[in-house]
């Protein structure tokens, strides 16, 4: 099973990721700067340290596929809540659209990543 052709799904995955880093901080910058600053770490640092092979040119830390999948869900979560919590409803319902569109268009790579022969070629 081939990696599908995901250029659409990374674009909007990506601005999504762009989203969650500039929305957690924000909302969290009013409780603690440390947490704040730990959020971005945390949202930036795991998808880079920890990557499905086949997924990524480079990965430094392999995990299986359910486990990528789990961060890009973390990445949405934190980019539709806490544009709510940062925002005013009129930034925050796009980022919630954008959110779904990135669900929808992910599903054929999630697919990809859980599958069994996903090493095969």
């Amino acid at each position: 099973m081939r990696r599908p052709d995901d250029r659409a799904a990374s674009a909007l995955r990506f601005a999504t990721e762009l989203v969650a880093w500039v929305a957690t901080p924000w909302a969290l910058a009013s409780h603690s700067s440390l947490l704040a600053a730990l959020s971005v770490l945390a949202l930036i640092g795991l998808p880079t340290l920890f990557s499905t092979p086949g997924d990524k040119a480079n990965v430094i830390i392999a995990v299986p596929g359910w486990v990528t999948i789990l961060l890009v869900l973390l990445q949405l979560a934190a980019a539709v809540a806490f544009s709510w919590l940062a925002w005013p409803s009129w930034a925050a319902a796009p980022v919630t659209l954008l959110a779904a569109a990135t669900l929808v268009t992910e599903r054929r790579r999630w697919r990809w990543l859980v599958s069994a022969n996903r090493l095969a070629n």
